[in-house]
């Protein structure tokens, strides 16, 4: 096994057991370690099928937390966004995704951690949930990232952490698995990433499997904080070698 397997093997176990663990979050773990060794155009579409494997896998564990009118108008929106994110994709120079995505990771993380301070917003109602789905639905397409914009537009609603969990891993699995579909339309479903997603799957599907255990056992807030300031510095020390390098 080479350098490369290595890497999306460790990519593949980090994503999936921050999925499992938040609902969400393989493409922000699995991105910063797989964009060390393949491209963008590679690496994206990895994503989107590491992230449909390890959502459908904790599915069936939050069903009775979907509730269809508050999930509809993000899945609707996001639909409209995905081929958007889709046909940007081979524009993406390597470089430039790799400090985009370092920059979207810390602001990210730095919301997160710091979520508790800022106000619970009411206004908007659902076209303001679609437009947001909208947002996650070009990142998505883009590189998998469609639950980031959710999770804080859900915890701007102050939504409790199963309320979240419901509408932001459905809205994962659709999006992605439409994101899937345009890639694969596209062209992205390359031969490489059929043979990186072998690779892949298995620490994928142990990785989602450890993640939902502990959230099932661990104080979830806490152990979140500790993930998100990982996850922060991930994206740092990403932007600061991709700057270094060039």
């Amino acid at each position: 096994m080479g350098v490369l397997e290595i890497t999306i093997l460790a990519g593949a176990l980090a994503g999936g057991f921050i999925s499992g663990l938040l609902g969400f979050g393989t493409g922000l773990a699995a991105l910063a370690i797989w964009l060390t060794a393949v491209e963008p155009i590679v690496a994206a579409p990895l994503v989107v099928i590491c992230s449909v494997i390890s959502q459908a896998q904790t599915l069936p564990k939050i069903g009775n937390e979907i509730v269809w009118p508050r999930t509809l108008p993000f899945i609707l929106g996001g639909l409209i966004g995905v081929p958007a994110g889709t046909l940007l994709l081979p524009h993406a120079s390597v470089d430039g995704f790799k400090i985009f995505f370092g920059c979207f990771l810390m602001i990210y993380c730095s919301f997160m951690l710091f979520r508790n301070a800022i106000p619970t917003i009411e206004w908007g109602g659902r076209a303001a949930d679609a437009i947001v789905g909208v947002g996650g639905g070009v990142l998505g397409g883009l590189a998998g990232l469609s639950g980031p914009l959710p999770t804080i537009w859900a915890s701007l609603r102050g939504w409790r952490k199963d309320q979240k969990r419901g509408v932001v891993q459905m809205f994962n699995l659709s999006i992605l698995t439409f994101a899937l579909i345009t890639q694969a339309i596209g062209g992205f479903m390359t031969l490489e990433v059929g043979r990186l997603t072998l690779v892949a799957f298995p620490a994928t599907v142990l990785g989602a499997w450890a993640g939902r255990r502990l959230y099932d056992k661990v104080d979830d807030l806490r152990f979140n904080q500790i993930v998100l300031s990982i996850l922060l510095l991930s994206g740092l020390s990403l932007v600061v070698t991709t700057a270094f390098v060039s």
